[in-house]
């Protein structure tokens, strides 16, 4: 008999076949399987009748007992029942829901797994910080959302392309380049010259004193030694932007994210990308002079104003290459993208998507999606921590990474919906405790993996154990946890939100830990141990499992 690996869909095709059956002519009705919140309603409920009454002008109760006429018979089915105004209720036998604990140490790592992204290519763009300074906490936040959203569109069977985006071009890189070449000529943020606008982070000493460093050694000349002159800001420049973005880069490995492709604006420029998507736009007839500027009518795809691409000094606003950004994804054959920033580039998305429905290349309305992160706040013994020695004013993600550890910073920055504001809590990370989520649920797979060290059975005897012994309360509520993490991968990829399996695992190392204090699992009987221990092993799976999606590590000790 094949075992079912992820119920929800099972009777979502069941339910297509028999609306197939009932109503051909209506088959494009979503069809909607849900877990009812109270277990009399049954294991799965659908509503599929209802929607179906107006079209087929009958009552929604007399269409579901169609429907539950016309289903296919299925060995996962117990029972099948109309409640109410017509929801179908469905009732799962015990012998599929215990037969879990063997589909999951069968699958093993690939439990959970699924295929609705078949295959097709997804850009997913995050981070994206400017190469003039460290990370800071938000680029964090944005690091762990992206990294996890790109691993679970992994499960979801999608081919995932992870792209980090550098504004290296631009104002602000004029003023890291300045703020260096003072450096260099040993002028200080306490300077009454030093610029408004200038970087006061200690590490601008530290890019200062490492480009004197090269000069020195790449010069024969000791009077050509670098002496930040103006006719060094070129060299400067493209030294501080390596330096900073190696630095970057450091960052980002210790937090264990890595990407496919780097893209640099500068090479937008260089390439001529830019100036072909100002041409494209202008023959596009979505723009007029005015003012000594160039304007694009982004009004014709809904934002609130026009909004300037050329300004009176030749020089381009900065979305201007976003556009031209995103085209070249586009033609790189991403048909799907998907950008993770900060809640501050709100105001971009609109102008964006409008330059590139203004270009009439094909492009779909609403590409590319977006992830929008808010802010987080650091709290450390009750006080909100606002700067770092180093950066000077603000919370490095290396900062957080040296004092919790990468498993707690990924967990707490990706645990909560990207849209809500975040309240970072060190000594919490740091704790020990039921209350530190990371700990609760690393603690719940160490305490597993102890029992199994203990146990003695090996993966072929639990393969064999005889789960129809897995049936009290405890272990029916473990089981279902099981059964639904298939489902939860597919609605957490659906709707572009990692920290749904944050939530999950967390609740699933409560039902764990409950269990582990109200049973025994060494018993004498050696039937009924194995059982249970194939139970729990089957759950650290499933914990190592979701932990992977989150870039987190699974202990065995603790």
């Amino acid at each position: 008999m094949s075992v079912v690996l992820n119920f929800k869909s099972h009777l979502s095709e069941l339910f297509a076949q028999a609306l197939r059956e009932v109503a051909p002519d209506l088959t494009q009705t979503e069809i909607l399987v849900e877990r009812p919140k109270q277990a009399l309603h049954g294991d799965y409920s659908c509503n599929l009748a209802m929607q179906l009454a107006k079209p087929l002008r009958k009552s929604p109760r007399d269409i579901a007992q169609l429907l539950i006429a016309a289903l296919p018979a299925s060995a996962i089915i117990a029972k099948v029942e109309v409640a109410g105004a017509g929801f179908i209720n469905v009732f799962i036998t015990t012998a599929a829901k215990q037969r879990i604990v063997q589909a999951v140490l069968q699958a093993g790592t690939q439990y959970g797994r699924i295929n609705v992204g078949a295959g097709r290519k997804v850009g997913v763009e995050f981070v994206s910080a400017n190469p003039t300074g460290p990370l800071h906490v938000g680029h964090g936040r944005g690091a762990a959302v992206g990294d996890c959203l790109c691993s679970l569109l992994d499960a979801a069977g999608w081919d995932v392309t992870r792209e980090f985006y550098y504004n290296d071009a631009g104002v602000q890189i004029d003023n890291l380049t300045l703020s260096v070449q003072l450096r260099c000529k040993g002028i200080t943020p306490d300077d009454p010259s030093w610029p408004e606008a200038g970087y006061r982070g200690d590490y601008i000493a530290d890019v200062a004193r490492a480009f004197m460093a090269k000069e020195k050694v790449d010069s024969d000349d000791q009077h050509a030694q670098a002496s930040g002159d103006a006719h060094d800001a070129e060299a400067i420049r493209h030294f501080a932007v390596a330096y900073l973005r190696r630095e970057q880069d450091l960052d980002l490995r210790a937090f264990k994210v890595n990407f496919d492709v780097f893209s640099l604006e500068s090479a937008l420029y260089t390439d001529g990308k830019v100036a072909a998507t100002v041409k494209n736009l202008i023959a596009s007839g979505h723009t007029y002079e005015q003012d000594d500027a160039l304007w694009l009518r982004t009004t014709d795809f809904g934002d609130d104003k026009d909004r300037v691409m050329r300004k009176t000094d030749g020089g381009y606003t900065y979305f201007v290459p976003d556009v031209a950004y995103h085209l070249d994804k586009w033609q790189r054959g991403f048909t799907r993208v998907i950008n993770e920033q900060g809640a501050d580039h709100h105001s971009t998305i609109t102008r964006v998507r409008a330059g590139l429905q203004a270009l009439n290349v094909g492009i779909p309305k609403g590409w590319p999606d977006y992830v929008l992160h808010q802010m987080v706040t650091v709290l450390r013994d009750g006080q909100e921590v606002k700067i770092s020695k180093r950066a000077g004013s603000y919370v490095t993600l290396r900062d957080l990474i040296d004092e919790v550890g990468c498993d707690a910073t990924r967990y707490f920055l990706a645990a909560r919906h990207p849209d809500s504001q975040l309240v970072f809590d060190i000594d919490l990370a740091k704790s020990k405790s039921n209350d530190n989520p990371v700990y609760y649920i690393q603690y719940a797979h160490a305490r597993i993996s102890a029992v199994l060290a203990q146990g003695g059975c090996n993966h072929e005897v639990l393969l064999q154990a005889n789960v129809s012994l897995l049936d009290s309360e405890y272990e029916t509520t473990l089981l279902q946890k099981m059964i639904d993490y298939p489902q939860l991968i597919e609605t957490a990829a659906q709707d572009l939100a990692p920290h749904l399996i944050a939530f999950y695992l967390k609740d699933l190392a409560a039902d764990l830990h409950s269990y582990y204090n109200a049973s025994r699992f060494l018993v004498d009987d050696e039937t009924l141990k194995c059982a249970r221990l194939a139970l729990i092993a089957a759950i650290a799976q499933v914990i190592r499992n979701g932990l992977a999606v989150l870039g987190v590590s699974a202990p065995e000790k603790m």
